[in-house]
């Protein structure tokens, strides 16, 4: 997947790293380079809670089930 993000430098000189279509998906680095490495560990994050959120609506407790590939 593709996500836009937007880079912008903070009064302490940090770079910030925002994912506009990720609420509240937000990083930072010292210099571009990290806060792209970082903004990229955020968004894995970010999916991985929405995922799991989805998923824990769907099944009724106690009523998992795992699909491994």
């Amino acid at each position: 997947m593709i996500f836009h993000v937007v880079l912008q430098e903070a009064e302490d000189g940090w770079i910030v790293a925002e994912c506009p279509a990720l609420p509240g998906c937000v990083s930072q680095g010292r210099d571009q380079k990290e806060a792209m490495e970082n903004i990229r560990e955020a968004i894995t994050a970010w999916l991985w809670a929405e995922d799991q959120k989805a998923f824990s609506a769907m099944i009724p407790t106690g009523q998992t089930q795992f699909v491994l590939n």
